[in-house]
């Protein structure tokens, strides 16, 4: 099945859907605190780029986020049900650790149309300091003119990698100051 995006508005009205559910959902399960939301420009091509400890911080990043954004996403997880709830909410499929170029195209066709894209720089989940990262991200901003918003995400790390965080713990999304490259 191919893995591209429906053009850019059809894919953000399912974007607005799956965060209106999502908000729902964190409030029931968490306590999640969001700062800076102002910081994320209101049209233009964005990219938020987020450190990555735990399992949710896509889900997170995606539900918070001032704009319909669409995250760059491990492949693997774009199977049966899951995938076609990740398609439906227009997130993009990307093989870690490559020049995965179908990803990337469909990255820059969301930021050309003036959307959102986020990105995990590091390509997998750390320790939350992003002490190394993946070129995707600079490739994209440079390729399209993209403002980019740093995205700070604490408190979803589990008791073990892939767990999820005890019901009712505090959560953090802070959105950055934005910067040009």
């Amino acid at each position: 099945m191919a893995s591209r995006l429906p053009r850019p508005v059809d894919a953000d009205r399912g974007v607005r859907v799956g965060q209106r559910l999502g908000v729902g959902l964190l409030r029931l399960l968490y306590r999640a605190r969001v700062t800076g939301q102002a910081h994320v420009p209101s049209r233009g091509p964005v990219i938020l780029v987020a450190n990555h400890v735990g399992f949710i911080d896509g889900p997170l990043g995606f539900i918070t986020s001032p704009r319909p954004v669409h995250f760059l996403v491990k492949r693997a997880y774009f199977v049966g049900p899951v995938g076609w709830l990740l398609r439906g909410v227009g997130q993009i499929p990307i093989t870690q650790r490559s020049a995965d170029r179908e990803a990337l195209t469909s990255a820059r066709e969301v930021l050309r149309a003036g959307g959102v894209v986020g990105v995990f720089p590091e390509g997998t989940r750390g320790s939350g300091e992003v002490a190394s990262a993946q070129q995707g991200a600079a490739f994209l901003a440079l390729g399209t003119k993209a403002v980019v918003v740093p995205v700070a995400l604490s408190g979803t790390a589990g008791r073990s990698k892939g767990a999820l965080p005890r019901v009712r713990s505090r959560l953090s999304v802070t959105f950055g100051e934005p910067f040009d490259l």
